[in-house]
C-alpha cells in the first residue's frame, strides 16, 4: 500500500464497518455488483476496439491564459495573502512560532539578576543591561526567522510570489482546486501543511531506511502516456500476518507506516516538475489481489490515518487511481461509497477485475512501461531491452477472428542474436516461432513448437543466434471469434560488437 491514498480509501474505512454489521447485505450487494460489472464488460466487448482516454485525465491547465476568471481572480488573492504573511512574519500559527516578549527575561537573565540583587546592587541599572541585551538577541532572531521564511518552499518551489518563480502558481493552484478556489481555505490547508512539514521533518524523509518489507509494498515504474510517473501499491504483501503486524501491529509502528507513505509520496514528487505545462501529478495503480478485506481493525485504522495524511498534505498530486485485481467485497463498498464522492474525485477511479487487468493498464500506460505480471514488456534489470532503446520500437497489429497472422524478423548477417517480446490481449491463440534460412536447401529450426495459449499466459520473450542467413517468422492463429490485438517489438544484437 502507497503512493497516493485517496478519499475512497477514508470512505472505505466507515463503510466496512456498516459491511461488518450487516455480512449478509454485503455478500449479496457485491454480487449484484459483479453482476452488474460483468453486464458492463460484455457491452464494452462488443463495441470497437478504440484507445479509451478520459477527458478529465489530462492535467488541468496552470496557464494563466487557460484559467477562467474567477480562478484568476482567487490565485491573484491567494498570492497576495501568502506575500503578506511571509513578509510580515506570521505565516505559521502563533501558537507555533510565537516568540519571547522582549521584556520576558530566561531563567539564566533570572538567575543573574538575582545574584547581583544579593550583592547589593542597585536592581533596575543591573537588570536594566539585560533586557537591552535581550532586545539586541530577539531583533537578530527576528530577521534571521524572516530570511528563513522568505525562503520557504514547498516540494523545492519557492513560495514567495514575489519572487518569480514558474512553479509558485502551480503549487498554489492545486491548493485552490483542492478547496474549490475558496482562497481563505486553501490559504489555511497551505499554512497546516507547511506547519506539519516542518513539525514532522518531511524534507529528510527521503532518506530514511523502512526496511525490505515495507518495500515490497510499492515501487515507482515507468510513466504513463502523458508522462506521469506511475506508482505500483501492492496491497496483497499485507496478506503476510508478519509484515501485516510489522507495519499495523501498534500505534507505533502504524506512525512509522504513516511516515514510510510519506516517503514514496516525495519520491514520486521528485520525478514532477512544477511548471506551467510540465508533468505536475503521480499515476497511482492499487493492485488489490490477496489484499486483506476491510474487516481488518489495525488496517482500518491506518488506512485512516493514511487517508487524512495525504488529503490534508498532498492535494492534486494523482491524475488518475486505477484499482487492479478487485475482490468481490470491493464492489459492496463502492456502491455505499459513490454518494459520498464528488464527481471530480469518481473521475479519477478506473476498476478493472482480474481479466481485465492488461487491457485496463494499456488505456492509460504503453506495453513497454506496464511491468510482466501485469501482462506489459518492462522487466526488473532487463539487460535484453531499454527505455532509451531506440531500435526497440513497439509494433500493434489487430488479428481479426478467425484468421492468422505472421511476424517476421529478418537476419542476413550471420552470427546475430535476435530477441523479441511479444504479448496478445487475453491470448486464446495458437502460437509458433520458427527460424527460416534464406537458403531454399537449409532446413527450417523450430524454436517454439505451436501450443495453444491460455487466457492467462504472460508476455513472451525468447532469443535466437542465426547460424546463416535468414528470418524468424511467429505464427499467431487465431480460431476464436473475436479480434485480438498484439503488440511485439524485436532488436538484432550483433555478437561481434
Amino acid at each position: 500500500m502507497t503512493a497516493e491514498v485517496t478519499a475512497q480509501e477514508e470512505a472505505q474505512q466507515r463503510a466496512s464497518e456498516v459491511l461488518a454489521e450487516e455480512p449478509q447485505k454485503k455478500v449479496a450487494a457485491a454480487k449484484e455488483e459483479e453482476e452488474k460489472e460483468e453486464k458492463v464488460l460484455e457491452v464494452e466487448e462488443s463495441k470497437p476496439d478504440i484507445m479509451e482516454k478520459s477527458s478529465s485525465y489530462r492535467e488541468e491547465s496552470n496557464f494563466l491564459s487557460d484559467l477562467k476568471e474567477f480562478e484568476r481572480k482567487a490565485l491573484s488573492e491567494l498570492k497576495a495573502k501568502l506575500e503578506e504573511a511571509i513578509l510580515e512574519h506570521n505565516l505559521f500559527d502563533e501558537k507555533t512560532e510565537e516568540p519571547k516578549k522582549v521584556n520576558e527575561a530566561t531563567e539564566e537573565d533570572k538567575k543573574k539578576a538575582e545574584e547581583v540583587k544579593k550583592e547589593g546592587a542597585d536592581e533596575e541599572e543591573s537588570v536594566e543591561p539585560v533586557k537591552e541585551e535581550q532586545e539586541e538577541k530577539k531583533t537578530e532572531e527576528e530577521e534571521k526567522s524572516v530570511e528563513v521564511e522568505k525562503d520557504v518552499s514547498l516540494w523545492g518551489v519557492p513560495l514567495l510570489p514575489s519572487k518569480g518563480h514558474e512553479g509558485t502558481d502551480v503549487v498554489l493552484l492545486k491548493f485552490l482546486r483542492a478547496r474549490e478556489f475558496k482562497v481563505s481555505d486553501a490559504f489555511e490547508m497551505l499554512k497546516k501543511t507547511l506547519k506539519w512539514r516542518k513539525e514532522s521533518n518531511i524534507d529528510s524523509v527521503v532518506d530514511e531506511d523502512f526496511g525490505a518489507g515495507l518495500g515490497s509494498a510499492a515501487c515507482m515504474s515507468g510513466v504513463d502516456r502523458e508522462g506521469h510517473p506511475v506508482c505500483y501499491n501492492i496491497y496483497g504483501v499485507f496478506d503476510n500476518e508478519e509484515l501485516y503486524q510489522k507495519s499495523f501491529g501498534s500505534e507505533e509502528k502504524r506512525g512509522e507506516f504513516l511516515r514510510w507513505r510519506c516517503q514514496m509520496m516525495e519520491k514520486g514528487i521528485q520525478k514532477l516538475n512544477f511548471k506551467p505545462g510540465g508533468v505536475t501529478s503521480l499515476l497511482q495503480v492499487n493492485d488489490l489481489k490477496n489484499s486483506p478485506g476491510p474487516s481488518k481493525k489495525e488496517l482500518r485504522i491506518a488506512v485512516k490515518q493514511v487517508v487524512s495524511l495525504l488529503q490534508d498534505n498532498y492535494p492534486e498530486l494523482v491524475a488518475k487511481h486505477i484499482f487492479i485485481n478487485v475482490p468481490f467485497w470491493y464492489y459492496a463498498v463502492s456502491a455505499l461509497l459513490s454518494p459520498f464522492l464528488t464527481q471530480r474525485t469518481k473521475r479519477k477511479f478506473v476498476v478493472a477485475r482480474p481479466a481485465k487487468v492488461t487491457e485496463t493498464l494499456i488505456k492509460y500506460i504503453p506495453v513497454e512501461e506496464i511491468p510482466v505480471q501485469y501482462g506489459g514488456f518492462k522487466r526488473e534489470d532487463d539487460t535484453k531491452f531499454s527505455s532509451e532503446d531506440d531500435a526497440a520500437v513497439v509494433s500493434e497489429l489487430t488479428l481479426k477472428a478467425a484468421s492468422t497472422a505472421t511476424i517476421e524478423i529478418p537476419t542476413l548477417e550471420v552470427g546475430n542474436t535476435l530477441c523479441w517480446d511479444v504479448t496478445v490481449l487475453g491470448w486464446e491463440v495458437n502460437y509458433k516461432e520458427e527460424f527460416i534460412p534464406s537458403d531454399e536447401g537449409s532446413y527450417t529450426i523450430i524454436v517454439q513448437k505451436g501450443k495453444k495459449m491460455g487466457s492467462q499466459e504472460g508476455p513472451v520473450r525468447n532469443t535466437f543466434r542465426n547460424n546463416e542467413a535468414g528470418k524468424v517468422v511467429i505464427t499467431i492463429d487465431n480460431t476464436s471469434n473475436k479480434k485480438k490485438r498484439v503488440w511485439y517489438r524485436y532488436k538484432i544484437i550483433n555478437n561481434s560488437l
